[in-house]
């Protein structure tokens, strides 16, 4: 702008240094389109005070929040306070258990199957002893020295009555180490026993491997367990299939591979339940299928174990005075499983090749699925099975005595 003389003319040539006069206006907030500044927000120390549980929750508007803050760099009082609910606010927050869900790992190998299959798969017949022992070594992973020598009673049905012996945790895996040697010396490994038993049944290596040790078993015992079961698993996956046919003598009996193997995971489970309840720990029953099969091999014992008794005067004699044909048609039980694992088997009760059949069903009897495995593991007696019956008294009464029977140390 040119600047003007004292007679209202006006100057070509300003001089440079005169500062106008009349500033040029400034721009205002409200003509740029940006959002006005929020004021801090004032409160007085009363209020913010008694903000502050509200703020240990994190449930202050963020201008309060900030005040609050603000406030504490100031006032020694109030941060103390601020301090000790924040502290309380962080033990309302119930801790999140540490304990591994026991399906956890059956899961994760399912997933990582199914994206890639194994190169050597374990036999869905050996998967449930798989489990098993897996479940098992994570309880012992989990307890402490002394209670490895906690007591626990294993308990069967010896054919008449319950039965039991004493032992400690540390124990029941010896127990277990001598009775899966009878599958590992089938399959070739070495026998954990080293001291011969004077019959090969599986009380008779028990008892020879507790009179071996110079001291009661301990902790250390857990090792060559675990070491066992693992090579067992890896040994049947690199046989294949074909190797379940391969007997596996028990003293008084012998059971195929494939059955053994479900025979070892159900003792494992078994006893896996004694030591948890020794130890107060919880433990859960097997997958359902991992069950089914289970109780499956039970169901298919039932009639050889019937016929055993009957055959020690400890059944009633049948229908018959002799056994009746192999492949003839012959009265039946209907065994239903209700629950985890179930499923319904017909049982036959004139001998262990008759041919079970619907038309001759002569009583039905009906058992949750962990109840029976109970029943069969000689943990709960005939007379107290909690069974839904119908039918033959007498044929329910042999068939759940036969199931007790099962059972063994």
């Amino acid at each position: 702008m040119n600047s003007a003389n004292p007679f209202g003319e006006y100057d070509d040539d300003p001089d440079p240094h005169d500062t106008p006069r009349i500033p040029v206006p400034r721009t205002s907030m409200e003509d740029t389109g940006l959002p006005l500044p929020t004021p801090p927000l004032i409160l007085e120390h009363r209020v913010l005070k008694a903000l502050l549980g509200a703020w240990a929750l994190a449930a202050c508007s963020p201008e309060e929040t900030a005040a609050v803050e603000d406030h504490l760099g100031g006032c020694g009082a109030c941060a103390d306070e601020a301090l000790r609910l924040r502290e309380a606010v962080g033990l309302l927050h119930p801790p999140e258990t540490l304990d591994l869900d026991p399906a956890l790992r059956t899961r994760v190998l399912q997933g990582c199957l199914s994206r890639r299959p194994p190169r050597i798969p374990v036999p869905s017949w050996a998967a449930p002893y798989d489990a098993e022992t897996a479940r098992l070594d994570a309880l012992l992973q989990d307890i402490g020295d002394a209670e490895w020598h906690a007591p626990v009673r294993l308990r069967w049905f010896d054919g008449k009555e319950p039965t039991s012996r004493r032992t400690t945790v540390a124990g029941v895996i010896a127990h277990l180490l001598t009775v899966d040697g009878l599958v590992a010396v089938t399959l070739g490994l070495d026998d954990p026993l080293e001291t011969p038993a004077d019959t090969p049944t599986p009380a008779a290596r028990t008892e020879a491997f507790w009179r071996a040790a110079h001291f009661p078993p301990t902790r250390s015992v857990r090792g060559p367990w675990r070491e066992q079961s693992h090579n067992l698993v890896r040994t049947v996956a690199f046989a294949g299939g074909g190797s379940g046919r391969l007997p596996v003598p028990y003293g008084e009996f012998e059971l195929p591979l494939r059955d053994s193997m479900l025979d070892r995971a159900f003792e494992t489970w078994v006893h896996a339940g004694d030591i948890a309840d020794a130890v107060d720990y919880p433990y859960e029953p097997p997958a359902p299928r991992h069950l089914h099969a289970m109780i499956d091999l039970g169901a298919r014992m039932l009639p050889s174990a019937l016929t055993a008794r009957r055959q020690a005067g400890l059944a009633a004699p049948g229908e018959t005075p002799h056994l009746v044909p192999a492949g003839a048609p012959g009265r039946s039980l209907r065994l239903e499983i209700e629950g985890l694992g179930g499923g319904e088997w017909l049982i036959p009760l004139d001998a262990p090749g008759a041919l079970a059949s619907a038309d001759r069903e002569v009583a039905h009897v009906a058992l949750d699925g962990v109840e029976f495995c109970q029943l069969a593991a000689g943990h709960v007696s005939p007379e107290e099975a909690a069974a839904g019956q119908s039918g033959d008294r007498e044929a329910i009464r042999d068939v759940l005595f036969a199931a007790a029977s099962l059972s063994r140390m």
